[in-house]
């Protein structure tokens, strides 16, 4: 490698959390060098967030011209073509990453092709050149679990990646059938969107039920009755142990209360979580810290113990109270930006209130504590599940599936957490998101004018179950 170039910021990366840092640190008068090995924009843009709502969309058109919630609207079949849909998802994907990604270098701050990786604690080295900053911001995000399957080396498998442009395991047709090993938000999202389309989908999860683990317990079952009404196959308490091809396909063993059994299929999908990607990337020649899940660890500045150098996004996995998410990398990018150039005292990462969606439909939505969550921090908890068939709005639009549930605490009526399973719950959910960032009271939602009817009005009508029976009350009242 030759000359060193320097820059004020050099950042390993070039996702929403690369481009929040720069663009601050370009604010200042600073400049930054991205390196990114694949395409730029990161995982968001190019293989995650925006290709999959793009084709989940589509697939709510057709599952609802297919299955109209109203007597009186006939049936229509919709011709599903897979591959244009695809070509209008890249079309898709290539503006966006231009617009928003591409188009925003230059000046200040600039792009470098190529994988990084550390080279000494002041050094990144990467397509034959070396870089070095005043700091060094690691945002290499995260890639999908890849679990201890026997047999999985040798068969053809997909991955979250397979919405991707430009990558070698996306998918241009679509299956006739489809196994997806895992139960999180991408089997649920993408299991969905491919039976919609007409593929025949099961999902295998080790759990006893969807959603398990860090969800509210009402979630899993709704959940799974909402995809099972759709003709998703799902098998819970199954562990995947071995995989083999089968003639075009593949054939998968699980077990399932000690009962070994197979399951055939056109195409596997693997959605067993992901991982920080904090390996490769020469961490331990910068002397920098790992946390035991692979993360990289953080102070609440998001300093590693080098202090110059920085790591946010999904590469610190819940470090803080982080969640792999694009805003918390994009909040948290700037904040890194702030803390290392700025004369202004350093901010500290904040992830209290932290709203999130699962893009199924209807879609569930989550900010703040669940139940065991609040009761597990001392709170005494009034937790309510309240069902969407009270929401007017629901009986309106003919779709009364899901829930409302408010926790807050018993002696004080502040909201800690919400959970809505519902129509426009990813909407809804930040109102009860800006309720949390500002410490609301259950009689604030209460007191709060919704528009009449909303989907929103959920919120109001699970704060009046605290005192009232909202079935007893008109419409509109309190």
């Amino acid at each position: 490698m030759g000359t060193v170039e320097q820059a004020d910021l050099v950042v390993l990366g070039s996702g929403s959390t690369a481009f929040a840092a720069a663009l601050r640190a370009q604010e200042v008068g600073k400049t930054a060098v991205l390196i990114e090995a694949r395409s730029v924009g990161g995982t968001c843009v190019n293989r995650g967030c925006l290709p999959s709502k793009n084709l989940i969309e589509a697939a709510k058109l057709v599952h609802d011209a297919r299955n109209p919630r109203y007597p009186g609207l006939a049936p229509a079949a919709l011709e599903v073509d897979f591959g244009a849909l695809v070509r209008q998802k890249d079309e898709v994907i290539a503006g966006y990453r231009k617009k928003k990604y591409e188009s925003l270098a230059g000046g200040k701050f600039r792009i470098e092709s190529g994988k990084a990786e550390f080279l000494d604690p002041r050094t990144v080295g990467a397509g034959g050149k070396r870089f070095t900053g005043q700091a060094i911001l690691v945002a290499t995000g995260a890639r999908p679990v890849i679990p201890d399957i026997e047999g999985l080396s040798e068969v053809p498998y997909l991955t979250s990646d397979l919405l991707g442009s430009g990558e070698e395991v996306e998918l241009r047709e679509l299956p006739r059938s489809l196994l997806v090993v895992g139960g999180g938000y991408i089997a649920l999202e993408l299991g969905q969107m491919f039976r919609r389309f007409g593929t025949a989908v099961t999902i295998l999860e080790r759990s006893e039920e969807l959603l398990a683990h860090g969800y509210e317990p009402e979630v899993g079952p709704a959940v799974r009755a909402i995809l099972q009404e759709e003709g998703v196959e799902v098998i819970t308490s199954a562990l995947a142990t071995a995989v083999r091809r089968d003639g075009e396909g593949v054939v998968a063993s699980y077990l399932r209360h000690g009962e070994r059994r197979e399951l055939r299929a056109e195409r596997l999908l693997i959605a067993a979580g992901r991982r920080p990607n904090s390996d490769g990337i020469g961490l331990d020649r910068a002397g920098v810290r790992l946390g035991a899940e692979g993360q990289v660890a953080v102070d609440d500045e998001l300093r590693t113990n080098v202090p110059h150098i920085f790591a946010a996004g999904d590469v610190v996995g819940r470090e803080r109270g982080s969640q792999m998410a694009t805003p918390v990398g994009s909040h948290d990018g700037g904040l890194v930006a702030h803390n290392a150039f700025s004369r202004e005292p350093p901010r500290k990462v904040d992830h209290r209130v932290v709203p999130r969606a699962i893009f199924i439909d209807p879609p569930l939505a989550v900010v703040g504590l669940s139940e065991k969550e609040a009761v597990a921090a001392g709170h005494s908890c009034w937790c309510r599940a309240t069902p969407m068939s009270m929401v007017p709005r629901a009986g309106a639009i003919r779709d009364p599936r899901g829930f409302v549930k408010m926790v807050a605490d018993a002696e004080t009526d502040e909201v800690l957490g919400v959970t809505m399973l519902g129509a426009a719950a990813a909407e809804v959910i930040h109102e009860a998101a800006m309720a949390l960032r500002f410490r609301a009271r259950l009689g604030d939602f209460v007191d709060l004018l919704h528009v009449y009817p909303t989907m929103a009005e959920a919120l109001k009508i699970a704060a009046i179950s605290r005192r009232k029976d909202p079935a007893m009350l008109s419409c509109c009242a309190e």
